[in-house]
């Protein structure tokens, strides 16, 4: 991506006009683009982490009883008990040549195994979208004529007219509406797929445990405004889609 100085970049706003009106107007042919959001909010990324998670349905959950049981193992070299495993403590059943230690090992690499299948499946499906991401921006770029795209952040304030995110993300459900789970026999994912996945990952881990904590807030907040005597009825929340346990 080209880098402009401070200087320059004004200049190039001060010399351009802004376009108002239409929702779709460019702000002096510039738009910010996130490659990542525009991926995850493709329908063929919502298909495929659904229709992975139902698969690989069991596999997240002997994933979830060997956390619990790693859990439990470490509560026992946590020779203290204040719920923190220290350095220290481990180096000390190490030393001890705990047999713990052995049973942490194996049930981690079973994990490792258990996501194995998991990781490949999202990372084939990732890579499966990314390879149509740049006809979709192209698309978009010649429809609305940007001569720049630079990244949401590079910006203290722009218009919304400028973020043509949804557009690519519209551009390629049209040319990609499902995509496969199921690699190819020896397929390996590129250099590129690696660092986009772990994109992805992060901001899926991220949502995640907003959400969380959103729910124990709400919870308290119910339980806290609740009657004593008559507790209002409440209707039960629809199941969650199963995401598979890739982390």
């Amino acid at each position: 991506m080209t880098k402009f100085s401070k200087t320059a970049f004004a200049a190039f706003l001060a010399g351009t006009a802004f376009f108002a009106g239409s929702a779709s107007a460019q702000v002096a042919g510039i738009a910010t683009l996130d490659t990542t959001d525009a991926i995850m909010q493709t329908k063929a990324f919502s298909q495929a982490y659904q229709q992975i998670g139902t698969t690989y349905a069991n596999n997240s959950q002997m994933i979830q009883t060997k956390r619990k049981e790693i859990n439990d193992i470490n509560a026992q070299l946590d020779t203290n008990k204040d719920k923190n495993l220290t350095q220290e403590e481990l180096d000390a059943a190490i030393k001890a040549k705990n047999p713990l230690l052995t049973q942490l090992e194996a049930k981690e690499r079973e994990i490792a195994q258990l996501q194995q299948p998991i990781v490949t499946a999202q990372a084939f499906a990732v890579e499966s979208i990314a390879d149509r991401y740049a006809a979709a921006q192209q698309q978009v770029v010649t429809q609305k004529k940007i001569n720049m795209i630079l990244s949401p952040d590079a910006f203290i304030w722009a218009p919304d007219a400028v973020d043509v995110t949804k557009a690519v993300t519209a551009a390629i459900d049209v040319a990609l509406p499902t995509v496969a789970i199921t690699p190819p026999a020896n397929w390996q994912p590129k250099q590129s797929t690696g660092a986009l996945y772990e994109q992805i990952q992060q901001r899926l881990l991220t949502a995640a445990r907003v959400q969380a904590i959103r729910n124990a807030q709400a919870q308290q907040a119910a339980q806290q405004g609740a009657a004593p005597a008559t507790p209002a009825a409440t209707t039960p929340a629809a199941p969650a889609q199963p995401q598979p346990e890739s982390r």
